[in-house]
């Protein structure tokens, strides 16, 4: 009577541990089912010995807590000899079926849990068999090797009530223990936390003083800078907007206002600069001479080349207003006196004109 009670009193503490919050968002709802094998350790109302037995479970995860599951089972085993009489009590087959809630306190890889079950069985002796209703708790765990695969064992107390069936005298009411070891196939994928990946954005880049800056090379900072991207070498005001700009590199053929093939590569790089970066203020194209030849004939071939020059730009896109102007020998910048000074006489250049 005393282990009756001990047995009853440990069912209802894992009834009472059953907290009656359910967990607000499920992890895992996945169906499963879950073979095992158990060993039964007989009480002593029954007079007979240990035993074993299997079974199948078939459930379904609710939660993070709560697992349902319905099982069905078979277990046997034999009586003692009875010392008088020479005869053995008979052999017990239990067959039947329980719903179970399982309670578990976490989900990891080992998952601890407390298990309470009602259900029936039908216990077949010698000559006689009987149904019964069945009343179950206990503890057990389950370890995860695999998603789908778990290893699975518990320890149950299990109250069995025969009604008066009489199939053994004196009582029909049975306290046994079983151990079950088995394992649980959950069905599908499991479900997985979604992830939000972290971005990093990269740090922007220190802002730098504009001061400090001089984007195209004419010597005034980009802070003071109006007129961005101008073209190399050239002269500029305060305001970092051109002046003027000799044409360094664009000859002519010999006695000609025809523009020679390197002359003209220069010429493609100038003009990208003035359709990127246009002014209002009108170019004077100016051709120069030496002053060897005649005065005349000078000033008319510095005229010609200054407008090859206008008429090539214009072919390329520049919408810049350009005129073109021959100074012939007018205006040397060296001494025609030297092949050194006649050779940088001769030349173009590019004046912004004020308006």
């Amino acid at each position: 009577m005393c282990l009756k009670k001990i047995m009853a009193s440990a069912l209802l503490a894992g009834f009472g541990a059953i907290p009656s919050v359910w967990a607000e968002a499920p992890q895992d709802d996945r169906w499963y089912v879950a073979p095992f094998g158990t060993f039964i350790k007989s009480g002593g109302d029954r007079g007979a010995k240990d035993g074993w037995g299997g079974g199948m479970g078939f459930g379904k995860m609710l939660n993070d807590h709560f697992n349902v599951e319905l099982r069905g089972f078979y277990q046997g085993f034999s009586g003692y000899n009875n010392a008088e009489t020479g005869q053995t009590n008979g052999r017990w087959d239990l067959t039947g079926g329980s719903a179970d809630l399982q309670y578990y306190f976490f989900r990891d890889t080992f998952s601890p849990y407390i298990v309470a079950g009602i259900g029936g069985m039908n216990t077949s002796v010698p000559g006689d068999s009987a149904a019964s209703i069945t009343g179950e708790g206990g503890v057990g765990f389950t370890y995860e090797l695999h998603d789908n695969f778990l290893l699975r064992s518990d320890v149950r107390y299990r109250y069995n009530n025969n009604f008066n069936a009489n199939l053994r005298p004196g009582t029909e009411e049975y306290h046994d223990m079983t151990v079950n070891v088995g394992f649980v196939i959950p069905f599908g994928e499991k479900p997985r936390a979604a992830v939000t990946p972290v971005k990093f954005e990269p740090a922007p880049a220190a802002a730098q003083d504009c001061s400090t800056l001089d984007s195209d090379g004419d010597g005034v900072n980009d802070c003071l800078d109006k007129c961005p991207g101008t073209i190399s070498g050239s002269k500029v005001d305060a305001q970092g907007c051109p002046i003027s700009i000799e044409l360094r590199g664009v000859n002519f053929k010999f006695d000609s206002a025809e523009l020679t093939e390197e002359a003209k590569a220069i010429l493609d790089g100038v003009a990208e600069k003035l359709i990127a970066y246009p002014q209002e203020k009108e170019i004077e194209v100016q051709g120069h001479t030496s002053s060897e030849g005649g005065y005349n004939y000078n000033m008319r071939l510095s005229e010609r080349r200054s407008q090859s020059v206008v008429d090539y730009l214009k072919a390329k896109g520049v919408t810049d207003s350009m005129h073109a102007k021959g100074y012939g020998p007018n205006r040397p910048v060296a001494d025609n006196r030297t092949e050194a000074g006649r050779v940088q006489n001769r030349r173009v250049e590019l004046i912004w004109m004020e308006n």
